[in-house]
């Protein structure tokens, strides 16, 4: 059970495009809004476009620290009081690194946070879907580049994905569940430049199917507090999938040195089809409650993404924004995700302090559109949704 956690959670931040993600796991993706694959440079290339780093010789190693607040979610149902969601913040850590050439080959690695989520609702009758959908994902992805010569280069990779969750809900029957799992997935991207002021680039993230185990206890009657009657306390398991994620990018560096880049995204989240939770043993008259399949059919997404990156003698500064669609259709939106379309506004900057040091901050808005729904769980309008994320880094080359 605790894979339903994993499964809203992961679902909706883990993938990149609509829900909550977090697709910006470096200074530089967060300063474009990621609008950062065809012109991905220095150690973070390693993950956003590991084809780059063949055009590159020398070792670069970059670490950041990201901030990620969630704002409260207030939700007004007709004829009712309006309710929110609690507020959360996170401090996401990440590394990569890009080795020298070795031949026509350049090896790198990257440890990221690549999506979670956490939920809470302390107020009925969200409570009785999502008191707390809390996900953690972390990702580590080894990748090599190769140059093909000066115009085309390929890269590939491993995604090793570990996931855990939490999940919590209180009605007439309660449940508490945790879970994890590791997964596997891989990575490819293709680097062309026809001329030295245009490149062109697609990137590929694959499914990951997120097979979460751990162990569940369901309660009925409920007493607040997980101290009814415990009706089930045993193994549990749910697998969710982790949708796969095409990229195409354009980029164009003028005279001036300033970098234009355009992305499209297309995430498939078309492959969650449900959320079905299997038990060692029969729960019983807890069946229809906690046992049945539950239908989402999320819809692939679109997401258009375009950055600006203008070149100094010691300072770097950029400047993206991005339009993020949802996956979620309105007859399967519930309290665990209450998500809708996004528009990303974000800044920032680097500063070469010698030869091998710099660092910088950036800075991402992430909006979410009001959203009314009318489905057989909510009926009224999901408001004031926003994420706030900084990060702060360092890159050493040598």
């Amino acid at each position: 059970m605790r894979k339903i956690a994993l499964l809203s959670v992961i679902t909706s931040s883990l993938l990149m495009a609509g829900a909550y993600k977090i697709p910006e796991t470096s200074l530089n993706s967060m300063a474009l809004s990621a609008a950062y694959v065809a012109n991905a440079h220095g150690a973070d290339a390693s993950y956003y476009n590991p084809a780059n780093m063949a055009f590159e010789d020398t070792h670069a190693l970059e670490v950041d620290m990201t901030y990620i607040g969630l704002s409260g979610i207030d939700y007004k149902a007709k004829d009712a009081n309006a309710i929110s969601s609690e507020s959360e913040s996170f401090i996401v850590p990440s590394f990569h690194y890009v080795s020298p050439s070795f031949g026509n080959a350049t090896f790198g690695f990257s440890l990221v946070v690549p999506g979670g989520l956490s939920k809470r609702w302390e107020e009925q009758s969200a409570k009785s879907y999502a008191k707390e959908f809390t996900l953690q994902v972390v990702e580590l992805n080894p990748t090599v580049g190769y140059k093909i010569n000066d115009q085309l280069a390929v890269g590939a990779g491993i995604r090793a994905v570990h996931s855990s969750g939490i999940v919590k809900s209180q009605s007439t029957a309660s449940r508490d569940m945790e879970g994890d799992s590791w997964d596997f997935g891989y990575n490819f991207a293709l680097t062309y430049k026809p001329t030295n002021t245009l490149t062109l680039a697609a990137t590929y993230r694959s499914n990951v199917d997120l097979t979460e185990t751990g162990s569940a206890k369901l309660y009925f009657p409920d007493n607040a507090d997980y101290s009814g009657v415990k009706m089930y306390d045993g193994d549990s398991s749910v697998t969710v999938p982790l949708p796969a994620a095409l990229n195409l990018a354009l980029a164009y560096t003028f005279e001036s040195k300033t970098t234009v880049e355009f992305v499209y995204e297309r995430t498939f989240w078309s492959t969650y089809k449900t959320l079905d939770f299997n038990y060692a043993s029969s729960i019983g008259s807890l069946t229809p409650k906690f046992d049945d399949a539950i239908a989402k059919n999320w819809e692939d997404t679109n997401t258009y993404r375009l950055g600006v990156t203008q070149v100094y003698e010691k300072w770097t500064a950029m400047a993206g924004v991005a339009i993020d669609e949802t996956p979620i259709p309105e007859e399967t939106l519930n309290f665990e995700l209450p998500d809708s379309d996004a528009f990303l506004l974000s800044l920032g900057g680097r500063f070469q302090m010698d030869r091998s040091w710099n660092f910088g901050m950036s800075a991402l808005l992430d909006t979410k559109e009001s959203r009314k729904v009318s489905n057989d769980i909510v009926d009224g309008e999901f408001t004031n949704a926003q994420a706030y994320l900084i990060t702060l880094g360092v890159e050493y080359k040598f």
